[in-house]
C-alpha cells in the first residue's frame, strides 16, 4: 500500500513540475502584461498547489508525519495568488499598460464607458 502512495505523491509532483514548466513558457512566449500575468497567477498556482499536495501526502502516508504547515501553504496560495494577479492586472490597466495590438475586446474600458453614459 506504501508504494501506491508513493506513486500518488510522484504524480502530484509531477503534474505540479509540468504546470510550473507551462507557466514558465507562458511567461516567456506571451506577448503582454495581462496574458502573461494569466499564465503566471493559473498555472503557477496549480502547480505550486500541486507540488505542496503531493509532498503533504507523501510524508503523511509514507513517513507518517502530518505537516499542517505544508496544508497551511496550500490555503494560503489558494487564497492570496489569485488576488495577486486580479490586482496586477488592474494596477496595469490603470496605470496606462496598453493591451496587445491583437486583442479583441476590451471589457473594462466598455464598462467604463457604460458608467460614463449614463451619468
Amino acid at each position: 500500500m506504501e508504494e501506491i502512495y508513493k506513486i500518488v505523491a510522484a504524480l502530484f509532483i509531477i503534474i505540479g513540475t509540468f504546470l510550473s514548466l507551462v507557466s514558465t513558457f507562458g511567461l516567456i512566449r506571451l506577448p503582454d502584461v495581462y496574458t502573461r500575468n494569466h499564465a503566471a497567477s493559473k498555472s503557477a498556482t496549480l502547480g505550486i498547489m500541486s507540488i505542496l499536495l503531493g509532498t503533504f501526502l507523501y510524508f503523511h502516508y509514507v513517513h507518517g508525519h502530518f505537516d499542517t504547515r505544508v496544508l497551511l501553504g496550500i490555503f494560503f496560495i489558494f487564497l492570496t495568488s489569485p488576488v495577486a494577479g486580479h490586482l496586477i492586472s488592474r494596477s496595469a490597466y490603470h496605470s496606462g499598460v496598453k493591451m496587445w495590438e491583437k486583442s479583441v475586446e476590451d471589457d473594462l474600458h466598455n464598462a467604463k464607458e457604460k458608467v460614463f453614459i449614463k451619468k
